[in-house]
């Protein structure tokens, strides 16, 4: 069974896609910026902007019922390699006690020129045993 959840983003309707999609066990969110009611927060901040982010997929991923621990992957694009390190640290701070795979690059430009982080997150939800 495939389930899609949206976070009601300004480009989930127009671009077709949804927030996150869980495939059995597999929970997948796309990418997440710090894009708040429509408009960027923190611009100028990545590390503001990463947690802002971080917390729009952890959110979505809540509806599809993991949590931080489900977390096994995440992925980071970072328009400024000056902000990799306070990005790194942010992520720490979110996922530090669970250590998911994690990817960091950096990226010439996103959607938006105020983004200068965008973020994906992926989890494992184990299927319930029936028995």
């Amino acid at each position: 069974m495939i389930e899609k959840y949206g976070s009601g983003g300004p480009w989930e309707a127009t671009f077709g896609y949804s927030r996150v999609v869980a495939v059995g066990p597999l929970v997948i969110s796309s990418g997440c910026t710090a894009t708040v009611d429509g408009r960027v927060v923190h611009p100028g901040d990545a590390a503001a902007q990463a947690r802002v982010a971080f917390g729009i997929a952890l959110d979505a991923m809540a509806r599809a019922g993991v949590s931080v621990a489900d977390v096994v992957r995440t992925r980071m694009y970072v328009v400024n390699a000056d902000d990799c390190d306070s990005v790194g640290r942010v992520h720490g701070e979110l996922f530090g006690d669970v250590r998911p795979a994690a990817t960091m690059v950096v990226v010439a430009k996103l959607i938006d020129p105020d983004h200068l982080i965008e973020v994906e997150v992926e989890a494992y939800r184990p299927r319930e045993e029936s028995g």
